[in-house]
């Protein structure tokens, strides 16, 4: 009789797990073969340099918002490079972004960050 009321519980609860729904029962994850599919983010820019002046002109395809950033590193070790304030550029949206050194334009990049 003793035997009886140890074997209880355990029953009991092997009785519940077997029978809880699928989906509460955890699945390994079965992977077929393909790497995942990249995340759509990020704004294309286009940029122009004439002279000192930069121009650029970044447009956002995606849902997600972009911050850009335009850097400009100029040639003369006097002149000041300057970085341009940050942007945010929303679902289908262009943004202009400006800046200039004194003299001569060395290099210029855009800069992304998303935006949570």
């Amino acid at each position: 009789m003793r035997l009886f009321r140890s074997l209880t519980p355990v029953t009991v609860a092997a009785a519940l797990v077997l029978s809880l729904p699928c989906e509460a029962t955890p699945h390994a994850r079965v992977s077929d073969g393909k790497p995942p599919a990249p995340e759509l983010f990020g704004a294309a820019c286009r940029t122009a340099v004439d002279g000192s002046h930069v121009v650029t002109y970044c447009h956002n395809p995606y849902v997600d918002t972009d911050r850009v950033r335009l850097h400009i590193e100029c040639a003369r070790w006097w002149d000041i490079d300057t970085d341009s304030a940050p942007a945010d550029t929303g679902a289908a949206m262009t943004v202009r972004l400006t800046g200039r050194c004194w003299k001569e334009v060395r290099s210029v990049w855009i800069s992304h960050q998303k935006v949570r």
